[in-house]
């Protein structure tokens, strides 16, 4: 794949983030790079996984690192009449460049400041954001467990995103609560199958018992 010639810009509010990898920073920098006129960026991870030469899954690992620590948002457009995406697009929510020409940044500038159109807006803060039920179906293929994202989207739909009396802060960290319980839940039916197992199996020895004698 022919490598992009454009410049990229790192905040220094990412760069300097411990809690994000050094490949999300990467990363975070050629979205940057990508966006167009209305400060969205349509790469697929496809492309991004192409670009760096890493599998996809990796790519969505870097993009769910800056989504959690609310450096970029996404949302889905669906083919019309389905539920099938059409497009997915992200945006910089912090230190993000709202402005760029599609073809990246063509100038080097002297300050990150003054010479690109830097836009601090009230989307800086962390905000929740309601998923789609494809986000959600997204993120348990990729966790690879066995929850109904539908199921899911409608319990906390059906309690306006709340858990418990609080709003919901974030809606992943509630899919790894449900991947626990149903942990648990198969465990706990495990447990019950053992049990009933072993009583019929005493019931069946002393059937034959019974069966010994009157012969």
């Amino acid at each position: 794949m022919k490598q992009p010639n454009y410049y990229a810009v790192i905040s220094a509010e990412v760069r300097y983030d411990k809690n994000l990898t050094a490949n999300a920073k990467l990363l975070y920098a050629e979205i940057t790079a990508l966006l167009n006129m209305n400060g969205e960026c349509f790469a697929t991870n496809k492309y991004f996984a192409a670009l760096y030469n890493k599998s996809v899954v990796t790519v969505s690992k870097w993009i769910s690192e800056l989504i959690q620590n609310g450096y970029i948002s996404s949302y889905y457009t669906y083919k019309e009449g389905t539920k099938e995406i059409d497009k997915r697009y992200l945006s910089i929510l912090k230190g993000g460049i709202k402005e760029n020409d599609k073809g990246g940044i063509k100038e080097n500038f002297k300050d990150n400041n003054t010479s690109i159109n830097i836009n601090l807006t009230d989307s800086n803060k962390r905000r929740f954001k309601k998923p789609t039920i494809q986000d959600i179906s997204d993120y348990c293929f990729e966790r690879k467990n066995n929850i109904d994202a539908e199921t899911f989207y409608d319990f906390y739909q059906s309690k306006d995103w709340k858990v418990g009396k609080n709003k919901m802060k974030d809606w992943k960290a509630c899919v790894r609560t449900w991947e626990k319980r149903q942990v648990k839940n198969v465990k706990g039916t495990s447990k019950i199958h053992l049990h009933l197992q072993k009583n019929m199996n005493v019931k069946q020895k002393l059937k034959q018992q019974l069966d010994n004698e009157v012969n």
